[in-house]
């Protein structure tokens, strides 16, 4: 079996240095152009130097009037190609791969960026007013939307990055597609499986022309969405087989969406595991019956900290790569792990909570439980900005004070981004 320092071989030819891969984390660190900046580069620098093989970014939008949230890159005919070159080079400091995480947020467009964002159908989002009601895609929308895709792929090529992913998990535009219960169309994007996979698979082929065989191409997919009626399981087993005939190289399971927060760790919108390793692991299991159905290289993101889980995971034979992303924010440096130096990383999670009881991250009350989770996400991002500006991570920093900072932040960030986009 692989040990975590051994290199990947894809089948696209690229190597993989280790089996150690930052999965996607949102930034914000655009300019108000939405172009990349050199607190990109110093981050994704200070990743790469830390030794972990493969960092993707968070994900790039591909249109400009959705963003997932204000300070995401957007590549839209907006300029700002010699940053994305500087972001490649830093981000690929260590002789390590860089892909670019392409996305659409489809419906989970926040209110402050668009009221009406597109999706597949006019199926909303009940998340405590943070998302408008979307606009249902016509044929025209969804043919620019994957042209868009393999434009933003090129673009990655051309700066430099050594691969792309293609954001299908969480909710997001792709994985709407994919939910029974978020696309409702009768036409030929929607209804039985294969309509509703569609999107996804003309999007890998159109981004596989755009970048060619020898670019790695990687799919974010979820191994269920949680919700009754949603995208199971079974259905990412048939999705995944189709991927396998489409020629990605590497596939990461994750699961869940912002209603169902298995991706976030939250047990109450998750199958219970079984052992202490899925328990560490959130989506092994789903990897096992992954694994019987493709020899696709699988990642697997959420929950993994400790060596021992790694190591026990790979051993398993159930995947070959081990995603990894809050803890990389309070340490960014993991080489003491990858020797076998370091028991586990940070796992702050434990500790971080708007409350007891009711008002924390167990409450009965969904909603409560997503801002509990909601307010952990902007704590790790305050840790995020201390990496880019050249600070050491402030772990101490009290939650709800940061959760107030960070919503503040956001709304003067989306503001003045409007005001400027309104001048163009």
């Amino acid at each position: 079996m692989p040990s975590l320092n051994d290199p990947l071989t894809l089948p696209c030819g690229a190597v993989l240095p280790n089996r150690l891969l930052k999965s996607a984390m949102t930034e914000g660190l655009a300019n108000l152009n939405d172009q990349a900046t050199p607190r990109l580069s110093n981050l994704y620098k200070r990743w790469a130097e830390g030794g972990t093989g493969t960092l993707v970014t968070g994900n790039v939008m591909v249109d400009r009037r959705f963003l997932e949230r204000p300070g995401n890159v957007v590549i839209d005919g907006n300029g700002g190609e010699a940053a994305l070159q500087d972001w490649a080079k830093a981000g690929t400091s260590a002789n390590n791969q860089l892909w670019m995480q392409i996305n659409h947020p489809g419906r989970q467009c926040q209110r402050q960026v668009s009221t009406r964002p597109l999706a597949p159908s006019d199926v909303g989002i009940d998340l405590i007013g943070m998302f408008g009601r979307p606009q249902p895609m016509t044929e025209i929308d969804i043919k620019q939307t994957i042209n868009r895709y393999a434009k933003v792929a090129a673009s990655a090529k051309v700066a430099g990055f050594t691969g792309v992913q293609i954001h299908a998990a969480h909710g997001y535009l792709i994985s709407q597609f994919l939910s029974p219960l978020a696309n409702t169309r009768s036409d030929q994007w929607g209804g039985s499986l294969e309509n509703r996979a569609r999107f996804l698979l003309e999007t890998v082929a159109a981004v596989r022309e755009a970048i060619g065989p020898h670019l790695a191409i990687s799919v974010k997919l979820n191994s269920a969405d949680f919700s009754k009626g949603g995208f199971s399981h079974e259905d990412s087993l048939q999705v995944t087989q189709w991927l396998s005939e489409a020629g990605i190289d590497l596939l990461e399971i994750s699961g869940g969406t912002y209603e169902k927060l298995a991706l976030m760790g939250d047990e109450t919108d998750k199958a219970s595991a079984e052992s202490s390793q899925h328990r560490e692991a959130y989506f092994l299991k789903y990897a096992e019956g992954i694994r019987k159905v493709t020899n696709i290289p699988l990642a697997i993101t959420g929950g993994f900290r400790s060596h021992a889980a790694m190591q026990a995971a790979l051993d398993s034979g159930a995947l070959d790569v081990i995603g990894i992303g809050r803890p990389l924010c309070s340490q960014p440096d993991i080489r003491a792990l990858l020797e076998g130096q370091q028991a586990s990383l940070p796992n702050w999670e434990k500790e971080l909570r708007l409350g007891t009881g009711w008002f924390g991250p167990k409450s009965s009350n969904q909603k409560i439980r997503t801002l509990n989770f909601g307010a952990a996400t902007q704590w790790y991002y305050r840790q995020i900005i201390d990496l880019a500006e050249g600070r050491e991570p402030n772990t101490h920093t009290g939650l709800l004070r940061v959760m107030l900072k960070h919503m503040a932040l956001e709304r003067r960030m989306a503001t003045k981004r409007a005001k400027l986009q309104n001048k163009m």
